[in-house]
């Protein structure tokens, strides 16, 4: 029997991001999907992860290992705490999909810039890189950029101003720093169509990063 594989997302659109990654990175790996979107709305709407939602982020993972999963990637940061404290109630890994970004972002300088679109998921991304450099022993800033207005042009579906917003933002942290984190998903397909100058340092976004260290791990298991 192959390994099986959970995602478990909180926006209904990473499923696509996420299965054609898998099936590149992964060919043959069985896996599933859960959605749960009302995790990340009711985060937002209490503007701070709660301790009811970290409860039925458990649930979820449970629900994942029961059903089945060799390990389980959660796809969202703005629940990243609830991965880590979910750990110790399951026998299989759980992953944050944004800790191999954190870990790259470490060894690529000393002066992080993250970017989000959501503050929800500004602060646990951000915390994310300075506990793992903490961890690594290795003494880091981080330079936080939040894109003002950008989440809520790409849920009203003007993703063109999303991608404004967000472009804008990150040409105004570049000059900042060594390296850039982007702490959404959905933020990635802006990097392509930024100016050459606002490319000059590495900017890195989750998915393939994430897909790429499930690749390592899943043959170990």
């Amino acid at each position: 029997m192959g390994k099986r594989l959970a995602y478990l997302h909180t926006v209904a659109g990473l499923t696509a991001t996420f299965k054609a990654l898998s099936d590149e990175l992964l060919p043959g790996v069985d896996l599933f999907h859960i959605v749960d979107e009302s995790l990340l709305q009711n985060t937002i709407r209490a503007n701070q992860l709660t301790p009811q939602t970290m409860r039925r982020l458990l649930r979820l993972v449970i629900s994942a290992e029961e059903a089945g999963a060799d390990l389980v990637m959660v796809t969202c940061s703005s629940v990243g705490p609830a991965v880590e404290a979910s750990r110790p109630f399951v026998h299989i890994p759980v992953l944050r999909v944004d800790e191999p970004m954190a870990e790259l972002a470490i060894q690529s300088g000393k002066t992080i810039g993250v970017a989000a679109t959501l503050q929800t998921t500004l602060k646990p991304t951000a915390e994310l890189i300075s506990n793992v450099a903490a961890r690594q022993g290795k003494a880091v800033q981080v330079i936080s950029k939040l894109c003002e207005g950008a989440f809520q042009a790409v849920i009203s579906g003007d993703t063109a101003r999303h991608d404004q917003l967000v472009s804008s933002g990150l040409q105004e942290l570049v000059p900042q720093v060594d390296v850039v984190v982007l702490a959404q998903a959905s933020m990635a397909r802006v990097v392509e169509s930024l100016p050459e100058e606002t490319r000059r340092v590495p900017i890195f976004s989750s998915p393939r990063l994430a897909v790429e260290r499930l690749a390592q791990l899943i043959p170990t298991l």
